[in-house]
């Protein structure tokens, strides 16, 4: 089966279990996409709709860690490809129901298989590459995952308009269901691995008691989920249906321009790493926060209509949420050696309960302040505008964490001990 040469398999490899990472990054968009289908197919408000979308942060940020022991003890080629088939089928669920509790269901087992994504292309790559490669290759993964967020956008949403999103909806779960068959059939693992070798490398529930008595790595993960809400409250659900409300586009040129904060983050990541190099990750972070509050205040003050200048608004915050690798790093220089994996297992853990966080709150704000002109699911500009101002608010308070934190260890020892 594998007339590669070697040279080649480990980019093979990688290419093969980076088709599932790509692949969920459009699942999660979906809610955004098809909101007013959604909405009536359930028959639900903006609260049930932020709710929904915050299930499947629940899944994500809460099995991080255990699917990560799943794949030190199973390898990447079963859970990747259970994980696939199991959300094909679970996105075909979610399709169909008109029962808001099998929706939600369905949702917080999307957010479940979703997490093999992310973590099984982390695996394959720590199988099949040195380790000096790794933070390179976790660089690439990142670039080539976030193309499925970028065409998680724009074309899902003329997709949807064409063929309505159901239809679309089903093509997608028969993919996920593909790439499953597909990652069985053509993923391996290396044959150097011994299991002496995986008993080694697996997760230590020891190193997990150690941080979460850490103040301050919980005080770097709150600053993490605050400042997450231009990614994970605006972009993923929230920012297409305001740009068509507050801005009179279509859902097709909303899709665009939110697309573009996604390939922001393409673009920003070497940019924001080279730029902490010069001027260090604490104070990098701290302009990433400021700019995103700016930013994300100019969108909903409407000061514009020009198309361009929108599309530059969310280009930058793109490449402001790159501050996601920076506070990594400084999570990574907090902790020994021998806890940095579960480290940053337990920071994205914390950083993806921001999507629940963040999709929660605005849906009951946009409630909360919705008046006479809300009618079938659509809210006015004013009612978003007071709900999406959770964004900056957020941003900003994580600064000030992050500042906090700062000089909180100036003068003392960086290893918490």
């Amino acid at each position: 089966m594998f007339a590669l040469s070697s040279k080649y398999l480990p980019i093979y490899m990688w290419m093969v279990s980076l088709l599932f990472f790509a692949y969920q990054f459009i699942l999660r968009l979906l809610p955004g996409i098809a909101m007013q289908e959604i909405t009536q197919q359930l028959s639900i408000n903006a609260t049930d709709l932020g709710v929904l979308a915050a299930f499947y942060y629940y899944a994500y940020s809460g099995m991080q860690i255990p699917v990560a022991v799943l794949l030190d003890k199973c390898g990447a080629r079963r859970v990747i490809c259970i994980f696939a088939i199991s959300c094909g089928m679970v996105t075909l669920l979610f399709t169909y129901t008109t029962n808001f509790y099998i929706a939600l269901l369905s949702r917080f087992l999307i957010g479940v298989c979703s997490t093999a994504g992310f973590l099984g292309v982390s695996k394959v790559i720590s199988e099949w590459f040195d380790k000096d490669q790794y933070v390179k290759m976790m660089g690439f993964s990142f670039t080539f995952g976030l193309l499925g967020a970028i065409y998680g956008g724009k074309p899902i949403s003329i997709l949807v308009e064409q063929y309505q999103y159901q239809n679309v909806a089903t093509v997608l779960g028969l993919i996920s269901i593909a790439i499953g068959i597909l990652v069985y059939l053509m993923l391996r693992s290396p044959s150097h691995l011994t299991s002496e070798t995986v008993s080694n490398e697996q997760i230590k529930w020891s190193d997990l008691k150690f941080l979460l008595h850490s103040k301050i790595i919980w005080f770097l993960g709150i600053c993490n989920l605050l400042m997450v809400g231009s990614l994970e409250g605006f972009a993923d659900v929230w920012g297409i249906p305001y740009l068509v409300t507050a801005y009179d586009i279509g859902k097709s040129e909303a899709a665009g321009i939110v697309s573009l904060l996604f390939l922001g983050m393409v673009c920003g990541g070497p940019v924001i790493a080279w730029l902490s190099k010069k001027c260090g990750s604490y104070f990098m972070i701290t302009v990433c926060g400021l700019v995103m509050t700016f930013m994300m205040m100019l969108l909903i003050m409407r000061l514009t209509n020009n198309v361009l200048l929108l599309s530059a608004f969310l280009f930058i915050i793109g490449i402001m949420c790159c501050y996601q690798v920076l506070i990594f790093a400084v999570g990574s220089d907090l902790v020994p050696p021998k806890s940095l994996g579960v480290c940053i297992a337990f920071l994205n853990s914390v950083n993806m309960l921001g999507g629940s966080f963040f999709h929660t709150l605005i849906g009951k704000a946009m409630d909360t302040f919705a008046d006479s002109e809300t009618v079938g699911g659509t809210y006015s500009i004013i009612t978003y505008q007071y709900a999406l101002s959770i964004i900056p608010v957020c941003a900003f308070a994580g600064v000030i964490i992050i500042m906090g934190i700062r000089l909180s260890i100036r003068g003392s020892s960086s290893i918490i001990k």
